[in-house]
């Protein structure tokens, strides 16, 4: 079977394949049907902020193309719902100072997920490095869901330099706790055995 290949797709291609990344999205975390039409608006939303980049895993055959992972990020910056909702978290809990060295100048990894049917190969570890290896900006932070401390993606996180600057947190509007985590860039990147990976 061939290997699933990575490239880099620009935001209007990013747009034309909402659809197919959202499908994985589904896959990787079954989500509740309603959150998906305000998913979908939220991506496109993010397709519009500065320094958006974004990367797919896609496995080409005769009946045509299946994605089996994608990452994008972009710069975080004030007036972002994310941004200001974590900023303000991170303030209230270690003053202006922590939270301005977190965020002042960070890339956000807004949504980084992996098919079911592809995951153990490595594919999140590469689609995180890749999109953070050209990045200029002094951190990097994403969420990820407070399940549990040892999921196969905090253990990913962890292992290329993230650590977590909010636990059992909730977002305004309900839903499950989530972990903020944040790394320095560039990533400390170490060699990892495949079982590890997302």
């Amino acid at each position: 079977m061939k290997e699933p290949s990575l490239r880099e797709i620009d935001t209007r291609v990013f747009r034309r394949n909402l659809n197919g990344l959202l499908d994985v999205y589904i896959a990787a975390m079954e989500p509740p049907s309603d959150q998906l039409p305000g998913r979908q608006t939220i991506m496109h939303r993010h397709s519009s902020y500065p320094g958006f980049k974004a990367y797919v895993f896609e496995r080409r055959r005769a009946l045509g193309t299946t994605i089996a992972g994608f990452v994008y990020g972009f710069h975080g910056a004030s007036g972002q719902w994310w941004h200001d909702v974590v900023n303000g978290e991170l303030e209230r809990r270690g003053g202006r100072e922590h939270s301005d060295r977190w965020l002042a100048d960070t890339f956000e990894v807004a949504e980084l997920h992996v098919h079911p049917g592809f995951q153990g190969q490595g594919l999140g570890r590469r689609l995180l490095t890749t999109i953070c290896s050209e990045r200029s900006e002094q951190t990097v932070v994403l969420s990820t869901l407070d399940l549990r401390p040892d999921t196969p993606a905090r253990n990913l996180y962890r292992s290329v330099g993230f650590t977590d600057l909010l636990s059992g947190f909730e977002f305004p509007g309900g839903g499950p706790p989530y972990a903020v985590m944040g790394a320095p860039l560039p990533l400390a990147l170490k060699q990892q055995p495949s079982h590890q990976n997302s």
